[in-house]
């Protein structure tokens, strides 16, 4: 019982990642959604494209074949030239769906497994523990490039600047005093 716990939670966290990329990326404008903070980074559409592939890679059939499928070409997650912020949303959509698919198929038994990326054998819980690092990583860098393209108009993704005693409050007021 407690690995549907784990999984539960795991997958929580990709929900919460894959939400703050979205919001993240709305409060941007179809132009800066493909521009870089400069030429030496990704824009935040090449990392949604990347994430994408990445994950109709690593989980379509993620316990029966490796997860770096031979028809994935990673080099062009990184071109956008041609892409629209809806064939990128297209890309990011299709790859969340075969994550969680995937995710929610998984029974107890088989995070006991192992699986291959690239011919490396993984245990799937570890595998899953890379796979969400990765999606934190870049989940990172789309908040910050979004963040620094809004400037002043952001709107705060979690508790904002000078709000941590409001939210600290309305956490009492539903889960009971938790300071000691």
């Amino acid at each position: 019982m407690a690995e549907v716990t784990w999984l539960g939670e795991i997958i929580k966290q990709y929900e919460a990642y894959k939400g703050k990329c979205e919001r993240a990326a709305t409060q941007v404008s179809d132009d800066d959604f493909f521009k870089p903070l400069d030429q030496a980074h990704n824009s935040i559409g090449m990392l949604m494209k990347h994430l994408g592939g990445n994950h109709r890679s690593r989980w379509h059939n993620f316990l029966t074949s490796d997860g770096e499928k031979s028809d994935r070409d990673r080099e062009s997650e990184f071109v956008t030239v041609g892409e629209t912020r809806a064939s990128v949303m297209d890309k990011w959509d299709g790859g969340w769906e075969t994550a969680f698919t995937s995710l929610r198929a998984l029974q107890p038994d088989d995070l006991d497994r192992t699986i291959t990326i690239r011919g490396e054998p993984l245990p799937v819980k570890g595998a899953i523990l890379r796979n969400l690092a990765h999606v934190a990583y870049h989940t990172g860098q789309i908040v910050l490039i979004a963040r620094n393209l809004v400037g002043e108009n952001w709107k705060f993704l979690s508790i904002p600047p000078g709000k941590s005693k409001e939210y600290n409050e309305s956490m009492r007021q539903e889960h009971g005093d938790w300071s000691s």
